[in-house]
This record gives structure tokens, sequence and C-alpha cells, in this order.
């Protein structure tokens, strides 16, 4: 077998062009951080990625909606606890009432102004706003859950989010589940109240009864808030969790491992270099130069 100058000149440089290939591998691995920068990289590693990615950013989604969600209920928490403070402030003075006796003749008249100016705070209550949407009203397209009168404007829409794969949850609850519906509802148990006291004191004992009817539904309300948020937190808190585990298994698919990528590279580098020397002795002078 004859071996040539020619030969032995295109072996050195395609091995030359190998290393150095390997050389820019690894520079593109330090300099990305990223094992694989294209598919062909690894096609297994690619599929796992994808997968991995794609599992992260629906639970980040669920995260997002458990966000809204919490703010929805959290609202609806604060409202209702504000309704049930105040309507106990009512009844309060309902007892006053039935209790006047041979008071003055201001006193009902005193206690049924403070009952509509309580009257009047919850109707603003009721309207709660979150985004511009109000809490209690459903999926009205309106401002308000309830006008000036205590008449309800909204409808019996359910507000839902889902937390999780295939499991939704209601974060809303209607005016009628929270107040009350028909003759009934809080805002006219109140107007009666007031009636009542300036009016007719004796049938105070009986809008008491309504009264805490309502409050037995506001108190209801407020469990099913309380439930509905700690079950939404829970979902949030193992999305959240689980988020965590894919981004670390993620980086183990995905990003190089430093220490072992630093020594590679000086590694290439050094037999780069060894082989640019190996290649310059190798290439000795031929027959043609001797000839000249």
């Amino acid at each position: 077998m004859r071996v040539t100058e020619r030969g032995i000149s295109t072996t050195s440089l395609n091995n030359l062009q190998r290393s150095l290939g390997r050389n820019a591998t690894i520079q593109e691995q330090m300099s990305s951080g990223k094992v694989i920068n294209r598919p062909s990289d690894s096609p297994t590693g690619t599929v796992q990625a994808l997968q991995l990615r794609s599992e992260n950013r629906a639970l980040q989604q669920y995260s997002t909606n458990a966000n809204d969600g919490m703010a929805w209920l959290d609202l609806a928490n604060t409202a209702l606890e504000s309704t049930s403070n105040q309507v106990n402030r009512v009844r309060d003075l309902v007892l006053q009432g039935i209790s006047t006796g041979s008071a003055s003749d201001t006193s009902p008249a005193a206690l049924a102004a403070e009952v509509d100016a309580l009257r009047q705070s919850l109707v603003g209550v009721a309207n709660t706003s979150y985004l511009g949407r109000p809490i209690f009203g459903g999926n009205t397209a309106g401002e308000a859950a309830y006008d000036a009168t205590g008449a309800y404007l909204g409808d019996a829409g359910k507000v839902m989010r889902t937390v999780g794969d295939g499991d939704p949850v209601q974060v809303n609850l209607t005016g009628p589940e929270a107040f009350g519906t028909g003759a009934d509802n809080l805002f006219n148990v109140l107007a009666s109240i007031s009636d009542k006291m300036k009016n007719d004191p004796a049938a105070l004992g009986d809008e008491l009864k309504r009264l805490d009817s309502v409050a037995i539904s506001v108190k209801t309300s407020l469990s099913q808030v309380g439930a509905r948020y700690n079950r939404v937190e829970s979902m949030k808190n193992a999305a959240d969790n689980r988020i965590v585990t894919l981004n670390s298994q993620l980086s183990a698919v995905e990003d190089i491992d430093l220490p072992a990528t630093i020594m590679e590279m000086q590694l290439q580098q050094t037999a780069y270099q060894a082989a640019l020397s190996a290649t310059a002795k190798v290439i000795q002078p031929s027959l043609v130069d001797f000839l000249r």
C-alpha cells in the first residue's frame, strides 16, 4: 500500500477538523448552559424536555387560576364577615326596639335610622367587586349585583376556576345564595325591620326570627367560602410543589454538568493542541522540496 504526502495531509486535516468540531460542541454547551441545543443533540432528551415543559406550563396555569380563585374567595369571605357583623348589630338594635317600652318617642326613630344606614352599608358590601365584576352578581356584565333598593341585578351564573386536571372549583356565591331570596332576603328584611320600628314595634319579634334566618344563611355561606378557599389553596400548593419537581427534572435533562463540562473542554483543547503539534511533525518535506 502506497502512502502519499497528500493522503497523510488529508487524513491529518480531517482529524483536526473532527477535533475542532468537538471543541465547538463543548463551547456551545458552555455558552448556552444546555446539553440539548437542537433536537439532533439528543432525540430522547428532546422528547422528555418537551413533555416536562408541557406539564410545567399546565401547572403554572393551574397555579395562576388558583391565585385568581383565592382572590375571589378572599373578597367574598371579607364581605360576608362584614355582613355577619352588621347583621349582629341590627339584631342588637331589634332587641333594643323590642324592649324600649316607655322610652321616648325619638328612640324608635333613631333605631330605625341606624338600621337604614346599616342597610345602605350592606348594599355596598353586596356590590363588592373584583376586577370590575361584582363578586355576588354571578356572570352579570353589570357593575353592581344590587341596586339601591336591594333588588338583585345579577344572574345565577357560576364563576369556575380550573385548579387541577379536570378539577374546576366554583369561586363565587350569587347574591341570593349569600343574602337570601324574595321577600326574605337581607335587604327586604332590614327594610321591614326599619318600618316596624317606626310604625309597629310589637311586630319586631317576628322580624327578629326572619333576621336570624338570614344570619344563618350568611354563616352557611361563610363556611362554604372557607371550604372552597382551603380546597383551592391545597391545589395551588400541590401545583407549586410539582412545578419545583418538574424544574429539577428538566434541569437534569437539559442543563450541563458545569464542572464536568469545564473539564471536558480543557481536555478537548489540550487534545486539539496536541493534534496540531503532531500534524506539524508528520507533514515533513517531500522529494519535491529537494528537486526544486
